[in-house]
């Protein structure tokens, strides 16, 4: 047998030592192609997006390639962290330093070029349920129907043959293979406990408190400014969280006899500060990873319900236009909207503002406003004739909040001035009129004893009440085209989510890729351990260690090891949104309740299969 036949044979018949590193290796080839399968689609290539979403699209993919290097390479260290004794025993053998570089360098080349084929096979496999759910998320005049990807193939295959001979090359110049002794006793060779600092302990509660009170104290632009300083505190928490806290917590808790002599604890905690000091700086980058992933998804489905939700709800009527001096226009426009077989109710009202403080405000009566309310079925307000009310800004629009509005007033013709009724403070919606700026509501007494207007607007609202979607969207387009006055926020939204759905499903894209490979650092992690824990188990079993104790044992261990990254980057990710939310004025809640959520369900699933073949592999060791 040559020495190119042993290494070929080396992975066939050692599956289970390889496949971890094949499958992580084979699905990040799968995601690189299924993205470039979507975004090649000749439907996308063409006017259904501009060249700034074409370039995003590109600088996505450069990401993912980019990410895909170093998770591979990471794949591959821990790889070979499990193929210590291996070597050792190879090199006992009489294999050189040199030949055993030349044989990782030779099995990663094989392994690589059948990853990238099954990757890129299984991603043509599940190609059409990708394009069917971006086609669900985008908004396109057409449909993206399946197509031979033959451009997306050529560049997956010569990209990723490429990568893994790079990464091959630079594991080969690195590797280092130590001395035998070590090599062959592995593991086995004894280690010191584990010891905390208590005042570095001290310093990760601060750092991370202070980085969470200043994301979620500041408002408006201030969390732009805030974001570089947040992002370092909260960084550098982290990482002496897993590095000091983590040690520091489970030695107090071995400490406490009731707790550590309770059942099966001692096998638990026996060897988990160990584990939690060695798996620290993984726990750090899958926090680190899954935070970015989590607050970039949340980012972008909150950006999409502010810029969808928060406009339809900042401009709830379905048509408004500020009409000229001839009414042919207005004719036009319902002659329009009956051609759609729109069903719709009309107020007119009319707009005047008066020169307040050297500034032009609002201020109109409860008949006014209320012609407005009735229309988009909002509740009526009464106001005495000596009464005034200041509505707010919609925070929607993004102006500069106005503060102690309750404190003003308005200056009347004769000279005084007309307070603000503090109770009535709140009975007006700010988004009942088309106003962007905080406006007053007076009583009839007052609204006649202002100065002469500066100027004035007539509106026009027309409300649909019936008639179907597209048609809705299809009649604002030919309004807004013929007359540019026309605020047709239905087809505002349908376009605003035309430009916005492609990016939205690339972030998308790219936060899933984020979140798996994360979980994937965590699944390489808990498999280095497998051998230690054959053997621990093994030795226990014969002392009268249950299946069922050791069950139990395991699933705590794992969740504990599992789940400890990810609550900390969920907790994160919540500060982060919540952060944003105030930066936008807009309540993100539901929105990030489902990122969050729907990510932890996420890894809920993959730890139950990872817990299920590890708990078997222990067992069938132990029979």
């Amino acid at each position: 047998m040559t020495f190119r036949q042993f290494a070929f044979h080396n992975v066939f018949r050692n599956k289970r030592l390889y496949v971890a590193y094949f499958l992580s290796s084979m699905f990040t080839v799968m995601v690189f192609f299924t993205f470039l399968n979507f975004a090649f689609h000749p439907e996308l290539s063409g006017e259904e997006m501009n060249s700034s979403v074409l370039q995003g699209m590109s600088v996505a993919g450069g990401i993912i390639y980019v990410f895909s290097f170093f998770f591979i390479l990471y794949s591959m260290s821990s790889f070979l962290q499990s193929r210590k004794r291996e070597f050792g025993v190879l090199m006992v053998q009489g294999m050189s330093n040199n030949q055993i570089r030349w044989m990782v360098f030779l099995e990663n080349m094989v392994i690589g070029f059948f990853a990238t084929g099954i990757g890129i096979a299984l991603g043509l496999v599940f190609s059409k349920a990708i394009l069917l759910i971006a086609e669900n998320i985008l908004v396109l005049d057409g449909s993206l129907n399946f197509y031979f990807p033959t451009r997306a193939l050529i560049v997956t295959f010569i990209s990723f043959m490429i990568l893994f001979f790079f990464i091959s090359i630079f594991v080969t110049f690195v590797l280092r293979t130590n001395k035998l002794v070590k090599l062959i006793k592995g593991d086995k060779i004894g280690k010191s406990e584990p010891k905390a600092s208590i005042w570095l302990t001290i310093l990760a509660v601060l750092l991370v408190g202070s980085g969470y009170a200043i994301a979620l104290y500041v408002e408006g632009v201030a969390v732009v400014l805030a974001l570089f300083p947040v992002v370092a505190l909260v960084t550098v928490g982290t990482y002496f969280l897993f590095t000091q806290l983590n040690v520091y917590v489970v030695r107090k808790l071995k400490s406490s006899n009731r707790l550590f002599w309770k059942k099966t604890n001692m096998l638990l905690f026996s060897d988990l500060s160990y584990r939690m000091k060695d798996n620290a700086r993984s726990f750090f980058m899958v926090a680190i990873i899954s935070t970015v992933a989590f607050s970039a998804i949340g980012t972008l489905v909150g950006l999409n319900s502010y810029l969808t939700s928060g406009l339809k709800s900042a401009h709830p009527i379905s048509f408004v236009y500020t009409p000229k001096d001839d009414n042919t226009e207005i004719k036009k426009i319902e002659q329009t909207l009956d051609e759609y077989d729109l069903t719709y109710d009309k107020a007119e009202i009319v707009l005047n503002y008066y020169n307040q403080n050297e500034d032009s405000i609002l201020i109109t009566t409860a008949e006014t406003y209320n012609a407005f309310a009735r229309l988009i079925g909002e509740k009526e307000i009464e106001l005495q004739d000596d009464q005034v009310t200041v509505v707010e800004q919609n925070t929607v629009n993004m102006l500069v909040p106005q503060d102690n509005l309750e404190n003003t007033y308005i200056t009347l013709e004769d000279g005084t001035n007309a307070n603000v009724n503090k109770s009535l403070l709140g009975i007006a919606k700010p988004d009942v009129l088309p106003e962007v700026m905080h406006y007053y509501i007076v009583g009839e007494g007052i609204y006649n004893r202002l100065p002469s207007s500066e100027y004035k607007q007539n509106v026009i609202g027309w409300q649909v009440s019936d008639g179907e979607k597209d048609k809705l969207i299809a009649a604002g387009q030919k309004v807004s085209k013929d007359f540019p006055g026309v605020m047709a926020v239905d087809f505002i939204v349908h376009d605003v989510n035309k430009m916005w759905s492609p990016i939205m499903f690339v972030g998308l894209f790219i936060g899933i890729v984020f979140f798996v490979s994360a979980g994937s650092f965590l699944y390489f992690r808990l498999y280095t351990d497998l051998d230690d824990d054959k053997q621990k188990f093994m030795a226990i079993s014969k002392i009268g260690l249950t299946t069922k104790e050791m069950n139990g044992v395991i699933s705590k261990q794992i969740t504990l090891l599992f789940f400890a990254p990810i609550v900390v980057a969920l907790i994160h990710g919540a500060v982060a949104l919540t952060a944003l939310s105030h930066m936008f004025g807009y309540n993100l809640f539901i929105e990030s309740a489902i990122v969050l959520g729907s990510f932890f369900v996420i890894q809920v699933v993959y730890f139950i299969i990872v817990r299920y073949f590890y708990t078997n592999q222990v067992k069938l060791a132990v029979k």
